[in-house]
């Protein structure tokens, strides 16, 4: 039986989520920088406008007002992602606000940036990732190359040769069925445990 190895570092450009609410390009109403968004419109809008300033300094050749942004309820293992549709070159920043109410807005406004990051390698680059690229911005943009966990995952998936440790949050196959799967940092049998 051929076994599928299983990593934590794969960056999912997940399809269109139910519960996201999208932001126009054409939204006029800005939130007051001293407030905090109360809902997942007004997240958006601080968000495009913390982007926007940011940009202004650093990026100035990335039309951040062309971003989309998105809030979600369903995110649980990032609290932020930056899409990019090759065909039409659209990038859309989704937000989880279930991050953005664990962490507050001054804690959120550095996933902002992160995913901002990821925006302007996209227009750059047609791709992004966490290496050399994004590793230059995270000083300046006083953000971080990895954030820290928002949700407690339901499961972990550990390596019995290795012992390293993957999270996982809902009842994938590998949590199903981890017989059929492998480390994918030395190849060794894996189990799960629950959180």
């Amino acid at each position: 039986m051929t076994r599928t190895t299983v990593t934590d570092d794969v960056r999912t450009t997940a399809a269109a989520d139910e519960s996201a609410t999208a932001v126009s390009d054409e939204t006029n109403g800005q939130s007051d920088d001293h407030e905090y968004p109360q809902t997942k419109q007004a997240l958006c809008e601080r968000a495009g406008a913390h982007a926007a300033d940011v940009a202004a300094e650093h990026f100035p050749e990335l039309p951040v007002e062309s971003i989309r942004w998105e809030t979600s309820t369903r995110m649980q293992r990032s609290a932020g992602v930056a899409i990019y549709d090759r065909q039409s070159e659209v990038i859309t920043i989704r937000l989880s606000w279930d991050a953005y109410e664990a962490y507050g807005w001054e804690q959120f406004a550095r996933i902002v940036r992160h995913e901002l990051i990821h925006a302007w390698q996209y227009h750059e680059h047609g791709e992004a990732d966490h290496g050399s690229t994004f590793r230059r911005w995270v000083e300046p943009l006083e953000t971080d190359r990895h954030c820290e966990r928002y949700a407690e995952p339901k499961y972990w998936v550990v390596c019995e040769e290795c012992e390293s440790r993957a999270p996982r949050y809902q009842r994938s196959n590998v949590v199903k069925q981890p017989e059929r799967y492998s480390c994918g940092r030395c190849n060794g049998d894996i189990s799960i445990e629950t959180s």
